[in-house]
């Protein structure tokens, strides 16, 4: 209602401007809701619109349009649909549309997640995926992951020795935290005991919560100079305090002169001492945002699921047991004879994939598709993975919460080939972090529940947990997961 509150109020100036908000586009768009005047289907999309749209493709088809403000939409909501825009059509689709509240940020031009896809980001991205997210570089630092989930392990245990309850949302961010800050800047974060995650964990979701809202800038451009929202308001300072924190990280490290072989290293030996700061920060900004909350979210939700579904949680404790011996660590190296623990990593992205919407894309022309229908040149394009997850036609009882189906010689892979799984995107502009996130989901899921067996708070029975979504650019339990830690080893 927010939204209808305050384009009713300026409801006046959008009625002035009408004649400029909205342009003649082809009549052969795939069909889609009629929708309201000026606002279009805006009201439709709701609090969760990853649902909504789910809903509306039940009616509307796979690939439908809708008018969002002035902004001409096309949603795909079928492996099919997504693999002829993300796949056949991937060139076309390679730019992104960019919501208001990225501008935000100091040099929003320095970002991999945002900008068009160019000569530029072809060189960060091959940055990324060259010198961060490597099998190799990866493997070279699994060592310092286990210690960060070491870390995570000794604090729930004095938890569990003092019988409180855990937020698992932050000290899974915590821990997710200190792994990609060691990875980038061979420092830790946070300290042992998490009481520094909060602030970090607040600055993260006001910028991932502030992105996926809906803005009226981003429905009507020819008002982005307005902030009708404050949106732009509201995200700046967050985005400010990261800039301060990493320019003091990297004074630190041109002052001492010391090479640590991490990534900033990798950053700064790519544009010499005097590297620019405009492009290395928000690259490291994206970095962050990324790893620290779709790795912790995802981990949520999958003690969530573990603890909704106890079945689950024994099978998965019993294969750690025969595997690793009730003494031993999770460490990476054994995740290869863990299939029960990657399964239920696969089948949490399914039902809770980091990105429900994946981050919008924008025609770079007109295109025809095979449907007979026309996307015009600058309409966003959305393609909602949330709802492909649940498709009934690919997926047996598809609300089900069962790491079986990812058991078969035939199952579905996170790497965008299969397009009825792609909870990290396909095609080019595929999340280049993929493989750390599912690594550091594999640590953290698989060392607290070897090491530990959970109680939810205040006798809540498993069915009654709730497992509501929040939406932002990711996927957020609306009500945070607390639960007791019930240490396993005497």
């Amino acid at each position: 209602m927010e939204l209808l509150h305050i384009f009713l109020l300026f409801l006046p100036l959008l009625l002035l401007l009408k004649p400029f908000l909205w342009r003649r586009t082809t009549t052969n768009l795939p069909p889609g809701p009629r929708g309201l005047p000026i606002l279009g289907s805006l009201l439709q999309l709701g609090p969760r619109p990853n649902q909504s749209l789910y809903h509306l493709a039940k009616i509307y088809g796979p690939l439908m349009s809708l008018r969002l403000g002035s902004i001409t939409t096309v949603v795909a909501s079928s492996p099919e649909t997504a693999k002829e825009l993300l796949h056949s059509h991937d060139q076309t689709f390679s730019d992104r549309t960019v919501p208001d509240a990225v501008f935000s940020q100091p040099n929003p031009e320095g970002t991999v997640a945002w900008i068009p896809g160019n000569r530029q980001w072809k060189n960060r991205r091959r940055i990324c995926s060259t010198q961060m997210f490597t099998e190799q570089r990866l493997n070279s630092q699994q060592n310092l992951r286990h210690q960060k989930v070491q870390q995570l392990v000794e604090h729930l245990r004095k938890r569990s020795a003092q019988g409180i309850p855990v937020d698992i949302g932050p000290v899974a961010f915590a821990t997710a935290l200190n792994l990609i800050s060691t990875t980038i800047f061979s420092i830790d974060m946070v300290d042992p005991e998490f009481e520094k995650a909060q602030e970090f964990q607040d600055v993260v979701w006001t910028i991932m919560e502030g992105a996926g809202k809906p803005n009226l800038s981003d429905y009507f451009p020819i008002l982005k100079r307005f902030d009708l929202q404050g949106v732009r308001k509201h995200i700046r300072p967050a985005y400010q305090r990261l800039h301060e924190i990493f320019d003091e990280i990297i004074d630190e490290r041109l002052a001492s002169k010391a090479r640590l072989g991490d990534f900033l290293d990798v950053l700064i030996n790519q544009d010499g001492p005097d590297s620019d700061r405009k492009l290395i920060k928000p690259l490291i900004v994206d970095l962050f945002i990324a790893g620290s909350d779709t790795s912790s979210s995802t981990t949520e939700w999958a003690m969530s699921e573990l603890l909704k579904n106890p079945d689950v949680l024994h099978k998965a404790r019993k294969e750690l047991l025969e595997v690793i011996g009730p003494e031993g660590t999770v460490k990476e190296s054994d995740v290869d004879k863990l299939p029960y623990l990657q399964a239920i990593a696969k089948e949490t992205l399914r039902l809770h994939p980091s990105a429900p919407l994946l981050l919008p894309y924008k025609a770079s022309n007109d295109v025809k598709v095979q449907t007979g229908y026309t996307i015009p040149k600058g309409s966003q394009v959305l393609v909602n993975a949330w709802g492909i997850g649940r498709d009934p036609k690919y997926w047996d009882d598809p609300l089900s919460f069962r790491p079986e189906r990812f058991m078969t010689s035939s199952s579905k892979d996170y790497k965008g080939h299969d397009f009825e799984y792609i909870p990290f995107g396909a095609g080019r502009r595929i999340c280049p972090g993929a493989p750390l996130a599912v690594r550091m989901v594999h640590l953290m899921v698989g060392s607290m529940i070897h090491s530990f067996d959970w109680e939810l708070v205040d006798g809540m029975s498993p069915e009654n947990l709730d497992m509501e979504e929040q939406f932002g650019i990711t996927l957020k339990k609306a009500i945070p997961l607390r639960a007791i830690p019930i240490s396993l080893r005497k």
